[in-house]
């Protein structure tokens, strides 16, 4: 199953297999959900479960060096290809988005037990884990960018599953905006890479890294791929999305904001830290960016009250944090980078859980309402309490060996304003811890105490088993090291050294360790007068992103409306002078670029009397069109001229052509006569002004002129006639028929044809319905 033994054969299609098989467990969720509503979650996770169980198996190939590889026919005619490939990185990916979702959808289905809308939720969050897994294992561009924008439509769905709420349409709408334009960011990049490389697949990319980085178009694709990533995984100044998301259902956030879709971006990074990384401005736009947002997000979670925001905020730091390590992108910087995503992932998403479940068992998530659940929650407070002392980095915690790992490679490599933002923002960290537990575990007992209780096995599976893996792989660090290292290597783009220890001896780093810990708690028993301080520096920078958001709003649609009123006035001769004039600006830039045209060698003189003959009522029916006075003088003026370019073809040896642009014009004329017949005379003072002649005679001469010129300079050009003899070779042979020009239409373009037909017959359609309904009005007048 590993290497390239698995390209194109149908029976080792597992990822894509994988990927199909979540998503018919997408489709089929609504309707097993209401046959067996209350097994239904149970069910459905077996599915990403068994996903998650096969990944596993990958892991000693994969660590071995041995990526597995498959790629499907997609578009061969375009070198389109759908490819997967799963190293290191993508496989730590793969496990923690099947693993964390498997119990995602168990805890939904405990979380939203009776909900009207559960079996659609599952749809939902089903839809995004495919996307997501295509996503973080898919090797061409083009499939990357493809699940990149599924995985931004699926979350605004689940942002705003409880539609109903003002609040949560907002937000999701907030974060399509947000992450769709991060999308089209990343279309453009990845097309820059893929034309600067010469190739369109992650892999090979990576191996001309070199070449790329010192290519010229390198700071616009940095930027443009920089500019994805940040939206995604909400780097400031783009964070305010995350947050807000925090109206979603608990199973939301605890999925999309510790694991998955806020990750996204910072997946993105890692995997191209091997081909952009290691510049100047990489290396700066990323460890500035990353520092801002994690002394941003631990400043905001101090001074927020609400369980879900404390942990929304916390995400954005260890975001930072990890955007950070990837701009280092030392050694160390990368393999701390891989410890601390898995840690930060099995604790956020046990902690975002067991949030859900305080609130399901309280009815609020405001720390100062809650006291006293140690006795109605015991064992949602244990597993909180693990998770939080993971997230604080206390041993023997998996956050813990992260945290030393980041700090000793912090402290080697001497940069230290990154040092000083890490020890702000993990201080700030195990206040957050503090304040998950403390408060609402052991301190007083409160009203909201009285009527709590324990969730049930769904809501308990979950956080139980990522809190209790996060104590597991901190005292038997080996069993992820092999993992890690191989996710770093990918990171790093060559073989790494990466031994874990959870001791490591009295040591710099675990003195940094420790007055992170002392000043945390510092902080949280000084919690109150921190917050003062820092909703009063907010109010004197006056610093509010959803404001300023919403302002950008109500300028472009300010902006929309006067465009929209400019340009679409409601007249039809305004409308075709702008198409008009859109079409000559892009022709003449056009030419402008290419250095203009060459006059071409050929004859125009017209040989034949016949065709003279048709050229002179031509021009003579276009200045009668122009000069006419009526209606019907322009519809019988346009009609001459139609003929003479029907008979036109017919001259020249098209009869097929010529007949049909005969009954066409014959059916317009006529058409246009008894539409014409209905509407009022023009009035006396309707000729437009001299200004708007002279502009629609400029419009139209320059067009005309520009359009000939182009068909000239084709006309002079060698003539391509492999089409042609291909198609007058097998018309006959494989379509049956004589006639080249028929067979084309109906064989060979067939799908174009009935597409015209169709649109056709829906336009008639819609033409008539709009009579019916006129005619019946009329009746019942």
């Amino acid at each position: 199953m590993a290497g390239d033994h698995c390209s194109g054969k149908a029976d080792c299609r597992v990822i894509l297999t994988a990927i199909l098989a979540i998503i018919l467990a997408a489709a089929i969720a609504p309707t097993l959900n209401r046959v067996l509503p209350a097994l239904s979650h149970w069910l459905l996770a077996l599915v990403p479960l068994s996903a998650a169980l096969w990944f596993a198996t990958q892991i000693p190939g994969v660590t071995a060096g041995t990526p597995v590889l498959e790629t499907t026919s997609w578009a061969p005619s375009l070198g389109i290809a759908l490819s997967f490939r799963l190293d290191g990185l993508s496989l730590l990916f793969a496990l923690l988005i099947c693993g964390i979702g498997a119990f995602i959808v168990i805890y939904s289905g405990g979380y939203l037990r009776g909900h009207p809308r559960e079996g659609r939720f599952h749809l939902f969050i089903l839809a995004f884990m495919a996307a997501m897994l295509g996503l973080v294992t898919a090797d061409d561009l083009i499939s990357l960018f493809v699940f990149w924008e599924l995985t931004s439509i699926t979350s605004f769905m689940l942002i705003g599953f409880n539609h109903e709420d003002a609040r949560s349409r907002r937000s999701g709408i907030q974060a399509l905006l947000v992450t769709g334009g991060g999308g089209m960011a990343l279309l453009a990049g990845l097309v820059l890479m893929g034309m600067a490389s010469g190739e369109w697949t992650l892999s090979a990319i990576a191996t001309s890294g070199a070449d790329l980085r010192t290519h010229a178009l390198y700071p616009t694709m940095l930027v443009l791929l920089l500019l994805a990533a940040f939206t995604k995984s909400a780097q400031v100044p783009f964070h305010f999305w995350l947050p807000n998301a925090m109206d979603a259902p608990t199973p939301v956030s605890a999925y999309l904001h510790s694991a998955t879709m806020v990750k996204a971006g910072v997946y993105l990074l890692a995997r191209l830290n091997p081909t952009l990384g290691g510049t100047e401005p990489w290396f700066w736009a990323l460890t500035i960016a990353g520092g801002v947002t994690a002394l941003w997000g631990s400043a905001m979670a101090l001074r927020s009250t609400d369980l879900k925001k404390i942990l929304a905020y916390t995400t954005l730091m260890a975001l930072g944090v990890l955007v950070l390590l990837i701009g280092i992108g030392s050694d160390g910087a990368l393999k701390a980078f891989a410890g601390f995503l898995l840690a930060h992932s099995l604790y956020k998403g046990a902690l975002f859980m067991g949030a859900g479940s305080v609130d399901h068992g309280s009815g609020t998530r405001e720390v100062g309402e809650l006291g006293g659940l140690w006795g109605k929650m015991p064992v949602t407070g244990l597993f909180i309490a693990v998770a939080a002392l993971s997230m604080a980095g206390l041993p023997p915690l998996l956050g813990f060996v992260a945290k030393e790992l980041i700090y000793d490679e912090v402290l080697r490599s001497g940069h230290y304003l990154a040092l000083a933002a890490l020890l702000l923002a993990n201080a700030a960290m195990v206040a957050a811890a503090a304040t998950m537990f403390f408060k609402p575990f052991l301190g007083s007992a409160t009203k909201a105490a009285e009527h709590a209780h324990e969730g049930g096995p769904a809501l308990l599976a979950g956080p139980g088993i990522l809190a209790c893996l996060s104590l597991l792989f901190g005292l038997w660090v080996g069993l992820p090291q092999g993992l890690l290292g191989a996710a770093a290597d990918a990171v790093r783009g060559a073989p790494l050294d990466l031994e874990l220890h959870l001791w490591h001896g009295f040591t710099p780093a675990l003195g940094l360790s420790a007055l992170t810990v002392a000043v945390g708690l510092g902080i949280y028993a000084g919690l109150p007068g921190v917050k003062n301080a820092l909703t009063g520096i907010q109010q004197v920078t006056r610093i509010d992103h959803d404001r300023a958001w919403d302002c950008l709003l109500a300028l472009l649609d300010r902006l929309a409306r006067w465009i929209t009123g400019w340009l679409q006035d409601g007249m039809l001769h305004r409308y075709l002078a702008w198409i008009f004039t859109g079409i000559l600006v892009l022709l003449g830039a056009t030419l402008a670029v290419r250095g203009g045209l060459v006059w071409p060698g050929i004859s125009l003189e017209i040989e034949d009397a016949l065709g003279g003959s048709l050229a002179l009522l031509m021009l003579g029916g276009t200045v009668g069109a122009i000069r006419a006075r009526s209606r019907m003088e322009a519809i019988l003026s346009l009609a001459i001229t139609g003929m003479s370019v029907a008979l036109f073809f017919l001259l020249f040896g098209a009869p097929d052509v010529g007949i049909t642009q005969l009954m066409v014009e014959t059916l317009s004329a006529i058409i246009l006569v008894l539409i014409m017949a209905k509407l009022p005379m023009l009035p006396p003072g309707s000729d437009r002004t001299g200004a708007a002649k002279l502009f629609h005679a400029t419009l139209a001469l320059g067009l005309g002129g520009v359009v000939s010129a182009i068909m000239l300079a084709v006309l002079d050009q060698p003539l391509a006639l492999d089409l042609s003899r291909f198609f007058g070779d097998t018309s006959l042979l494989e379509a049956h028929g004589r006639n080249i020009v028929n067979v084309i239409l109906v064989d060979f373009r067939g799908f174009d044809t009935l597409g015209e037909i169709t649109v056709v017959a829906s336009a008639g359609l819609g033409v008539f319905a709009l009579l019916r309904a006129r005619m019946g009005k009329r009746g019942r007048s």
